[in-house]
């Protein structure tokens, strides 16, 4: 049978009966009606940011050569140091591209779920990096705070304005995505840190030559670490979070237990469980306990278009009982 969800194991004995219909809808009875229902109105992310990346990547790597190049010619440790972190941009650039690509991937009979969950693990690893390099940037800000160095004119003021430049475009190719897809924002929020460390080198360089301030660079380069890492905290504790399949933000599982609660003939709902398949698409899986009995197709129909307007929740599978079956799933609800 084709079904563009993923595969659920059940032990019961399966009595299958396909519906088609306008929705690609699915229902499944078992000894006690198990109704298993997807249809085709997603809130998706983006299609695709595959130019987005291919672009940032090439951009990025271009910068680096610059950077690198300029480096040794002026013989600054501090350029040849940021075109070592301009690549790490380039390294999670293609892992975050790698990751959308993995996602696109079809569920096979090994992975039913496909590879969803490597959006997820790159956001994850994108806010590892991020934080593994404003780490070493505070390191070098503190020993330099100690030993101020003067800061090598106006090469490292000019490059620094490329990479302004070339990140900001980069940032800005990811912006329409960052808010919906946990891992475009791990993209969006690695190439803005740069253009904003890039931006504070060309700042404290301009006031440098005009005040002489030795001290300068390193106090921004700190405050610079101290709002990246605030703002990339949040992605790192979202991304854990979805990572051991918490429910992700936005959606409150006491308001959604409260929802089906209220559905007609839904006498109890147990054995709820949210989770995310990646970093843009959510399950959900529910046992209702109706009496009545098999409530018909129009109510699974109405059930998922509602979940999906209502929680964002795009894939769930939902068990009917005639009365409440204590299957010993370990659920975080048990109430009625």
């Amino acid at each position: 049978m084709s079904n563009d969800h993923p595969a659920h194991d059940h032990d019961h004995d399966h009595d299958h009966r396909d519906h088609a219909g306008d929705h690609d809808h699915h229902h499944h009875d078992h000894s006690h009606a198990h109704g298993h229902h997807g249809h085709g109105h997603h809130h998706h992310g983006p299609v695709s940011y595959d130019r987005a990346f291919a672009i940032g990547i090439c951009l990025n790597i271009g910068f680096v050569l610059i950077e690198a190049f300029y480096g040794w010619r002026v013989d600054s440790l501090a350029l040849l140091a940021d075109a070592g972190h301009n690549l790490s941009d380039v390294a999670g650039l293609i892992l975050a591209w790698g990751a959308a690509l993995a996602g696109r991937l079809r569920p096979t009979h090994q992975r039913t779920y496909g590879w969803q969950r490597a959006s997820i693990l790159a956001a994850l690893a994108n806010a590892m990096l991020l934080l593994f390099a404003m780490g070493a940037l505070v390191l070098e800000a503190v020993q330099r705070l100690q030993a101020p160095e003067a800061v090598g004119g106006w090469t490292i003021i000019v490059v620094a304005a490329i990479g302004v430049v070339i990140n900001g475009i980069t940032a800005a190719l990811f912006m329409s995505g960052s808010k919906d897809d946990l891992n475009i924002r791990g993209a969006f929020l690695h190439m803005a840190a740069d253009a904003l460390v890039s931006l504070g080198v060309v700042a404290a360089g301009a006031l440098y030559l005009h005040f002489g301030w030795q001290w300068l660079d390193p106090l921004v380069s700190l405050a610079i670490a101290v709002v990246i890492v605030l703002g990339t905290w949040g992605l790192f504790r979202q991304s854990l979070h979805l990572v051991f399949d918490g429910v992700p933000d936005g959606i409150d599982l006491l308001e959604v237990h409260a929802w089906l609660r209220s559905l007609p003939g839904v006498n109890g709902v147990h054995d709820l469980h949210i989770w995310a398949l990646g970093t843009s698409d959510v399950a959900l899986t529910a046992h209702l306990v109706m009496p009545g009995g098999h409530p018909g197709d129009a109510f699974f129909t109405n059930l998922a278009h509602e979940l999906d307007e209502r929680f964002h929740i795009q894939h769930p599978t939902v068990q009917i009982e005639i009365e409440g079956i204590d299957d010993g799933c370990a659920a975080p609800l048990k109430l009625g």
